[in-house]
This record gives C-alpha cells, sequence and structure tokens, in this order.
C-alpha cells in the first residue's frame, strides 16, 4: 500500500522569473518609485549574477505589466502600470477561474452604483459634456450592435471617470472587460436592447447633471437589471465566462 506523502514537490520558478519578482517587488513595496532609474541590462547582469538572456525575459514580463520601460539612451526605469495592463491581467485571472457571469453582476452592480454616486457629487462640466457627447454618439448607431457595444463601454468609463475616484476606475476594469462583449450579444438577440440602453443612458446623465443621487441609482440599478433579463434570454447566468466567450467566438467563425 502507497504511504501518503508527507511533502509536496518544490516549485522552483525559473531564473527570469525570479528576476521580474525581485524587481516587481521593490517597486510596489515603494522601495523604487516611478521614474527612478533601474539601470541598463549590463547593470542587471551584474547585479543579479545571472546572464544577459534571463535578465532580458526578466525585463520583458515587466515591461509586459507595465511596471518598467526603456528611456531613448535604453536604461531602465520604473513605471505605474497602465489601468488597461492592470485590467487585462486581472481579467485573465478571472476567466481562469472561471467565474460565472451571475458573480459578474453582482460584483458589477456594487462597483457601478458607487460609480454612480460618485460622479453625481463630483462630476465636472467637462465630464457631463463628454457624456452627452457619448450619449449623441450612441443614439447614431443604436442599430449597429459592435459600435453600440463600444459606445456603452466608453459611456461606464466615462461615469467613473466623473466619480474623481481613481481606486474606482481601476477596480471596476477587469469585470468591465469581460462584461463587454456581451453588449454586442445582447443587442444582436433582443430587439428592444439598443433602445433600452440608450435610454437608461439620458437618464443617468440627466441625473449626474441635477445632482440627483436617488435617481442616479436607480437608473444604474435598472440598467443592470436590463442587462441581466437581455443576457437571461440567449444564455444562462450561471454559464462560467471562458466557456460563453469560447462558444461565441466558434459561431461568429461559422458565420
Amino acid at each position: 500500500m502507497p504511504i501518503a506523502p508527507l511533502f509536496r514537490p518544490i516549485d522552483v520558478a525559473p531564473a527570469y522569473q525570479k528576476v521580474a519578482d525581485a524587481i516587481e517587488r521593490e517597486i510596489v513595496n515603494g522601495r523604487i518609485k516611478p521614474g527612478d532609474p533601474i539601470g541598463t541590462e549590463h547593470d542587471l547582469v551584474r547585479q543579479f549574477g545571472v546572464n544577459r538572456s534571463t535578465i532580458r525575459e526578466g525585463i520583458r514580463v515587466l515591461e509586459e505589466g507595465g511596471l518598467i520601460r526603456r528611456d531613448s539612451s535604453r536604461r531602465l526605469h520604473a513605471c505605474l502600470p497602465r489601468y488597461s495592463k492592470l485590467a487585462s491581467r486581472l481579467s485573465r485571472a478571472l476567466v481562469l477561474h472561471e467565474v460565472t457571469f451571475r458573480e459578474l453582476y453582482e460584483a458589477s452592480m456594487t462597483l457601478e452604483v458607487a460609480s454612480i454616486e460618485g460622479a453625481v457629487e463630483r462630476a465636472s462640466e467637462e465630464n457631463v459634456a463628454e457624456l452627452t457627447d457619448n450619449l449623441a454618439r450612441s443614439g447614431a448607431v443604436v442599430g449597429d450592435p459592435a459600435r453600440l457595444a463600444e459606445c456603452d463601454a466608453e459611456f461606464h468609463v466615462l461615469v467613473a471617470k466623473a466619480s474623481q475616484n481613481r481606486v474606482l476606475q481601476l477596480a471596476r476594469e477587469p469585470a468591465a472587460q469581460l462584461f463587454y462583449p456581451t453588449t454586442e450579444m445582447i443587442v444582436t438577440g433582443v430587439a428592444e436592447g439598443g433602445p433600452r440602453l440608450v435610454a437608461a443612458h439620458r437618464h443617468l446623465i440627466d441625473a449626474i447633471r441635477r445632482r440627483d443621487r436617488e435617481a442616479g441609482v436607480l437608473w444604474t440599478r435598472r440598467h443592470l437589471q436590463d442587462w441581466r433579463r437581455g443576457f437571461e434570454k440567449i444564455a444562462s447566468l450561471d454559464r462560467s465566462v471562458e466557456h460563453m466567450y469560447m462558444e461565441h467566438a466558434q459561431a461568429a467563425r461559422r458565420r
């Protein structure tokens, strides 16, 4: 009878990943600040005691994550990752964990309500003008699901921007990236989807303009509940994001 193992295998990370992790730790901990020089590849080869190809691969990982950049002299500097890079990494993590659309819906209800509350309180005239311009463009493409989906995604980014809360802007992006393709699916499959979306956006802008928190929260909830009802006409909320998008991509290739 085999004896149950007492220990787990040791996970030995590649050398380039150890280099990337070491530099990332210093940036995240604040010991290396955005804009601070990190040196050249030659400097890092000497400090880490590894070959140049290992350093280059570690740098590639950090550049893709938006944590370092090169200047014109090829020297490396720490930098803040862009929202899009962080959001993409988190979105991939959500997909790998096989999150469902029900989970996305519940989390988004919290984040989008917080965004509209902040926007109602702090939106500037410029923010309202950007939202109004988006509404006009949305109305012009209401019969084009793909372009309307782009306008819808932009609208919610602008609401978060109007909240003047950068944490909210960053927090909502990973789920928003996964929501984005569903808008096109719903508008394509549900005849009233496009007009209802544009109408909800109009009410939200009006609430922001009037500083009406109650109306803003009400229409945000209605807007997301509309999304849920539309989505349930084409799929189950308990489907995983990964499986749903794989099927959608396969269907698109067959068309």
